[in-house]
């Protein structure tokens, strides 16, 4: 873990914040045509939350060297399904369970303590992408899907990698106090996934 120098970490907290300035909800107000709005359309305050703990969860579940079995996962499932919301395919009470998506995220989070079979963990993650993706694949406009597409499968490779790294950082920086540090963003993680849940 010894690469992960400050100078990265700070670089990479400070392309987070600009990332996210202006973050509403990811469903509402904004156009979804082309490469540009593909970019911003992951930015909502749903999955934005989800991307990134994503990446945290795997640094802190998933065995040396596998780290990124989770983004991979994220992301295969998330194409395939906006594909296929895309193609008309709709899933009743989506948003509600993509809010609940974030609850599960934050609590794998905390529970990272607790030793889960991969194979469990990596089921949740693809099935919340999938959620995820007909809700991308639903937005998609009635032409340009590759562009949209390209789009929001970099901005979501680009959460993914952020959370993976601020994974790494409270790994390596805060030892023996990271199991907390993680056990109270899962917490945070959950509260905000509940709030966005009475909120629809």
């Amino acid at each position: 873990m010894q690469f992960i120098a400050p100078r990265f970490i700070r670089a990479a907290a400070l392309a987070g914040l600009a990332f996210t300035v202006g973050v509403a909800q990811a469903h509402t107000g904004h156009g979804t045509s082309g490469i540009s709005e593909g970019l911003a359309h992951p930015l909502g305050a749903d999955h934005l939350l989800a991307m990134l703990a994503v990446g945290i969860w795997s640094v802190s579940a998933l065995p040396a060297g596998k780290v990124w079995w989770g983004p991979t996962t994220f992301l295969l499932s998330l194409v395939i399904s906006a594909a296929l919301g895309a193609a008309g395919l709709q899933v009743p009470f989506l948003e509600q369970m993509i809010a609940l998506s974030v609850v599960v995220f934050g609590a794998m989070l905390v529970l990272t303590r607790l030793t889960m079979p991969v194979s469990w963990g990596l089921g949740l993650v693809a099935l919340a992408a999938a959620l995820h993706g007909l809700a991308h694949g639903a937005e998609t406009p009635a032409s340009g899907f590759v562009a949209y597409a390209l789009g929001f499968v970099a901005t979501t490779a680009a959460l993914h990698i952020g959370g993976v790294v601020a994974g790494l950082a409270m790994r390596q920086y805060m030892a023996r106090n990271a199991t907390w540090a993680m056990a109270g963003l899962g917490t945070l993680c959950s509260g905000s996934g509940i709030y966005l849940f009475s909120q629809l």
